[in-house]
């Protein structure tokens, strides 16, 4: 008999258990759960919301039994330790469950707030391992007088950041961005602006906007990981200036949707620059930097630039810097993954991704670009015919996709099925 949380996504549960798992009142086991609120936290738009306050309240001794189990489902760590939602209580726990990976706790020891410093500098792991220590070192909530302590555990390992960064991607069978040679990245960088040096002229004032930016980014309200500023500055979003995101967020939702009601399409970035703490260097977000560079810059900086850096700009809405991230020498295929299921990316984009070959032979890109109501119909269309025939069937039950996708793919599912029997 299936579980639970695999009737929930296939979309077999009725309302009321639907309603029912998100305030995690199933009768089924703990650690399922934990799977199926973290999975409509994630997933789902109808019941996310109230699965997320579900998450927040749910009981701190059971929480930390999780968080520190190495058995936890892997989506049910990655929720736990995410900045925004992430639980103090839960962190001592988390930094030393091995099945935590060294990646997802170096974003935190880098840009963690006060609170999560002084947990990590009690965590044997970090202060143990190259890469965290590293991190935790430059983050800027860390005390002029902690400094050194962190700075000698660094130094016993005899560890450089570079080889701290190489060992940590080959321990988990990725390659490294620092792996991409110096003159393949500026080779390619060349070679990008000689072959769009017409486009490049006609864009070239075009000023940095984010795609599809939501509200909370309209307003200033920045919770995206990859959007925050790493030091906890606000950074403020507008369409023109901040009088007129004032004047859209009283107005509800005038700067968040175009004329016909529709979402709008675009948002100028502004970075807001507070007061500096005395003692304290202050360090430009990734979207700070990003906002200052022209086309050019940003074209550059989505060529050489890391994945943080990558995560905002390819939601660039000049065609040219997005696409640009796409021919980085450093940028791997989980992020094409990522980029492939997202709804606030140009549709050039999604329609370029199958275009590259080294991304077409993904079969997760394929799925996720079908799976995606943003990519064109013709180029859905055109990758259906791949997909395997668990995923046809879920496709044709998918609501969120066009109608004409929901036919073919309940077709194809029915050849295949026949094809088998």
């Amino acid at each position: 008999m299936p579980r639970t949380l695999d009737l929930i996504r296939n979309s077999q549960v009725p309302f009321n258990v639907m309603h029912s798992a998100a305030h995690g009142s199933l009768a089924v086991p703990a650690a399922e759960t934990l799977e199926i609120l973290v999975y409509l936290a994630v997933h789902n738009k109808v019941f996310g919301e109230q699965a997320r306050m579900t998450l927040a309240g749910w009981d701190e001794k059971a929480s930390v039994v999780a968080a520190g189990d190495p058995h936890t489902q892997t989506e049910v760590l990655q929720y736990f330790v995410a900045p925004e939602n992430l639980r103090p209580g839960l962190l001592p726990a988390l930094a030393e469950n091995p099945a935590v990976h060294d990646a997802w706790l170096a974003g935190l020891a880098e840009t963690g707030s006060r609170n999560v410093v002084e947990i990590l500098l009690k965590s044997q792991r970090v202060m143990s391992t190259p890469r965290l220590s590293l991190a935790l070192h430059s983050n800027p909530n860390l005390r002029p007088n902690e400094q050194p302590g962190v700075g000698h555990k660094i130094a016993e390992t005899g560890t450089s950041p570079t080889q701290a960064n190489a060992t940590e991607a080959a321990s988990e069978g990725a390659s490294p961005e620092a792996e991409a040679a110096d003159e393949v990245v500026e080779g390619a960088i060349a070679k990008f602006l000689e072959e769009n040096a017409a486009e490049l002229a006609a864009e070239r004032d075009k000023p940095f906007q984010l795609q599809g930016a939501t509200r909370e980014e309209l307003t200033g309200e920045l919770t995206d990981a990859n959007v925050a500023a790493a030091d906890g500055e606000s950074v403020a979003v507008d369409a023109a200036s901040a009088e007129e995101v004032g004047d859209a967020a009283k107005a509800g939702e005038k700067a968040a949707v175009g004329p016909a009601g529709k979402p709008a399409a675009a948002v100028a970035v502004r970075a807001r620059k507070p007061a500096v703490p005395a003692g304290m260097e202050r360090r430009d977000s990734a979207l700070q930097k990003i906002s200052k560079l022209d086309i050019k810059g940003r074209i550059a900086l989505a060529m050489r630039g890391n994945k943080e850096d990558r995560s905002i700009l390819i939601r660039d809405s000049t065609k040219l810097v997005a696409l640009a991230v796409l021919d980085s020498p450093k940028v791997s295929e989980k992020e094409i993954e990522t980029f492939a299921l997202q709804k606030n990316v140009l549709e050039s984009v999604l329609r370029t991704i199958p275009m590259r070959r080294k991304f077409a032979k993904n079969y997760n890109v394929q799925r996720n670009l079908v799976y995606n109501p943003r990519t064109p119909l013709d180029a859905s269309l055109g990758l259906m015919k791949g997909l395997l025939v668990r995923d046809l069937k879920n496709l044709s039950e998918n609501k969120d996709v066009a109608d004409t996708i929901r036919k073919m793919a309940s077709r194809l599912y029915r050849q295949k099925v026949e094809k088998k029997g």
